[in-house]
């Protein structure tokens, strides 16, 4: 029992708010390159703010709008790992390698995956609104 009471007597410290602060500024400063940088994640800005505007237009509900944010982002985030994974197998193997090869189409059709999931679930939302305009 030693242990655990050393454990629930440390103190906890706040977070150095100049370092979170940091960081937040790298992560912007990735998504900012993503989108400045890389062509489909542009098609997938592009797509989200087409389906933002139209959601605005057929006054989607609170739980509409939450559902469409999470897919956009699951896309987002979906395009922003398969970049960062093809950017280090560039940089651990420049040159042509079946595994990295499988390793980069592994990622892209996880994209791919979230992808046909937002269409599908775009259908659900979007479909019944325009068929009663």
């Amino acid at each position: 029992m030693g242990d655990d009471e050393s454990l629930f007597q440390k103190e906890v410290k706040m977070p150095d708010l100049a370092k979170v602060f940091k960081s937040f500024g790298y992560a912007f400063k990735g998504i900012v390159s993503l989108f400045r940088y890389e062509n489909n994640a542009k098609v997938h800005l592009i797509a989200g703010i087409l389906a933002v505007a139209a959601a605005f237009y057929l006054e989607f509900s609170l739980i509409e709008w939450c559902i469409l944010v999470i897919q956009i982002a699951l896309v987002m985030a979906a395009e922003a790992f398969n970049t960062a994974i093809e950017k280090l197998c560039d940089a651990i193997s420049p040159q042509k390698h079946p595994a990295i090869g499988t390793v980069k189409d592994i990622a892209a059709g996880a994209v791919l995956i979230t992808a046909i999931a937002a269409v599908i679930t775009g259908l659900f939302l979007f479909l019944p609104k325009i068929l009663q305009l």
